[in-house]
């Protein structure tokens, strides 16, 4: 199986990512850790380092929320070991904390369990949506609440996460990716995270595709894992398949049902 590197959200923590790990599994060598570091470049290393443990020269890297800058990064500076690039509902060069937000990164141990007791309303009109069924919705519930007693989020680097989001070398680093690139969003009204950011990327990377998970806002990967990963294995084989301009694909889907 050709090897993927999975780089986890602002929680740091791979164990989040278990339903799109088992998913993409399927299709792929998945080799994923925890964030370790204290900058977009350390973390960045941190995928060389994955790949050098287990002799792997080259392999997608696929970033998601947060963890798309660290593959963003990857991709601009490691050219030869990135075979394709895929950045899921990643914050774009746009995007900036709002202000409350910037009050909860100054404090994150004060205000970080409130920023955790909002996800609920913010993800309610997306839970509906991608699990219409209730039972699927108490399950991921369940599951969630599961890994948040497991594996707490690090209040503490998350905010620091949050305000290594620069811009500027996001703007930098788009110019630098030649691997083929897949920008994969939740519909944007449901995605009050990253509102609608995601998408600048596919105008900014030369030969960028983009594709709408249906049904789905910032969580698109772990609500509907098993069509996310779907949607990556065929980018890749389209890349392969039919490469066209600087080896990008003619991946055409905007949107995945």
């Amino acid at each position: 199986m050709e090897p993927l590197v999975l780089v986890p959200g602002v929680q740091g923590r791979w164990e989040y990512m278990g339903r799109t790990v088992d998913a993409l599994s399927v299709h792929f060598r998945v080799v994923t850790f925890s964030l370790r570091g204290n900058s977009i470049d350390e973390y960045a290393d941190q995928v060389g380092r994955a790949l050098d443990e287990r002799k792997i020269d080259r392999a997608i890297v696929c970033g998601v929320s947060f963890g798309g800058r660290v593959a963003l990064r990857f991709a601009a500076t490691a050219s030869a070991r990135t075979s394709a690039l895929v950045l899921v509902s990643t914050p774009g060069p746009a995007w900036h904390l709002r202000p409350r937000h910037v009050t909860y990164t100054r404090w994150p141990r004060v205000f970080g369990p409130l920023f955790l007791a909002e996800a609920p309303w913010r993800l309610r009109a997306e839970l509906l949506s991608a699990l219409p069924d209730r039972r699927a919705r108490w399950a991921f519930r369940l599951e969630a609440l599961r890994t948040l007693m497991t594996a707490p989020p690090p209040l503490t680097a998350m905010a620091a996460r949050a305000r290594m989001i620069d811009p500027v070398s996001a703007m930098a680093d788009c110019g630098r990716v030649t691997a083929p690139t897949l920008v994969v969003t939740g519909e944007p009204h449901m995605d009050h995270v990253v509102s609608g950011t995601s998408s600048d990327y596919i105008r900014l990377i030369a030969g960028a595709r983009g594709a709408i998970l249906e049904r789905t806002g910032h969580l698109g990967t772990m609500t509907r894992p098993d069509a996310f990963a779907a949607l990556v294995h065929d980018f890749v084989r389209s890349v392969r398949l039919r490469p066209g301009e600087n080896g990008q694909g003619k991946f055409q889907p905007d949107q995945v049902a």
